[in-house]
């Protein structure tokens, strides 16, 4: 049983410590946290667990063989390579990590130490973006057009990322996970409403390979929850509402055909000649697995512990995310002027 130790428990930590207590493969060995109202909280769930202020001890920790950091992202880096030193295997929250620097140093310790470094990109653990991949990668949908993202909700505002780095982190991974086609550019404008924090809204618009473009609306400034996605290609389109206690996933086949041909460097008439055929077909909602993608996600990184594999979410998807934060950012800073990310990748 591999015996895992959480740094931070706050507001996501508790999630992580109740997954690590109950997935099959490890154990909750230690919880570390400089609060003490949240030290209590880890001793009276987790009696047998040891309890520490000092993020060292738990590292130190002879119980602990892999070392989960659920943190403010600006203590990631510096948390993950110290347990990465100590010869633990490390997850970390999302973001990975505050630069893609920052992100190739953790992934280049973690190979040079034959230790697993894995990012919680939670949203690639549910049943649902899993089938969303399935249908994208089997051809069922088609040539992808455009992935459209609306991650809104009333808070929670964060003091060290904006909302770009706390929200469109969950659709990036997700489409890291789900596409072929790497993202050539963004466009990104935001603005901040509240005095003292960093973007609370953003517009964002990735530019794909193939012709396809990923639009994401991200939002802690709006009266209600809204996990909304559609995803179109040339042969079907895709519902995803997270928000849905069930059919979380719907699949239309719907589309528009083109009959006719013409010869573009022809006269107009030739154009004219184009009749758009619109396909109202079936929609079925595909079954999905119900179990906790936290949970999965868990499991998974015993088993890539124990195995030796490599996890879906590694150091290299998370860098992979990171650098399409700092295009983003890059282009907040300009309002809106597209930033080429070819040298980006390049660089990381």
């Amino acid at each position: 049983m591999i015996g895992v130790g959480i740094i931070g428990y706050g507001y996501w930590g508790p999630n992580l410590a109740r997954c690590a207590a109950e997935a099959d493969g490890c154990h909750l060995a230690s919880v570390a946290d400089l609060s003490p109202a949240a030290r209590r909280r880890a001793s009276q769930r987790y009696p047998s667990a040891d309890i520490e202020e000092d993020w060292r001890s738990l590292i130190a920790n002879p119980k602990v063989d892999a070392v989960i950091v659920a943190t403010p992202t600006r203590w990631h880096f510096e948390l993950a390579l110290a347990a990465l030193h100590a010869g633990k295997h490390v997850l970390v929250e999302k973001p990975i990590a505050s630069s893609s620097r920052e992100a190739r140093i953790l992934i280049e310790e973690a190979e040079r130490r034959g230790l697993v470094l894995m990012v919680d990109h939670t949203f690639v653990y549910t049943g649902a973006v899993q089938k969303i991949r399935d249908l994208i990668t089997s051809g069922a949908v088609g040539d992808i057009y455009y992935y459209d993202s609306t991650r809104i909700n009333l808070g929670l505002f964060q003091a060290d990322v904006n909302v770009v780095w706390d929200l469109a982190v969950h659709d990036l991974a997700i489409l890291d996970f789900v596409m072929d086609a790497s993202p050539l550019a963004v466009s990104a404008t935001g603005a901040g409403h509240i005095t003292g924090s960093p973007e609370n809204m953003a517009h964002l618009t990735f530019y794909l390979e193939g012709g396809a473009t990923a639009h994401l609306n991200v939002n802690w400034l709006a009266p209600v929850k809204v996990r909304r996605t559609l995803i179109g290609g040339s042969r079907r389109m895709i519902v995803y509402d997270d928000v849905e206690p069930s059919e979380k996933v719907k699949v239309y086949d719907r589309g528009v055909s083109v009959d006719g041909e013409a010869d573009l460097p022809r006269a107009e008439e030739e154009l004219n000649r184009l009749r758009l055929n619109y396909r109202m077909g079936d929609i079925w909602t595909p079954q999905l697995s119900v179990k906790e993608a936290l949970l999965t996600e868990m499991e998974h990184f015993a088993q890539c512990i124990e195995n030796g594999t490599k996890p879906m979410t590694g150091g290299s998807s998370g860098l992979r995310v990171v650098t399409l934060l700092e295009g983003a950012t890059q282009s907040l800073g300009r309002r809106g002027q597209p930033v080429e990310l070819a040298g980006m990748r390049a660089a990381s």
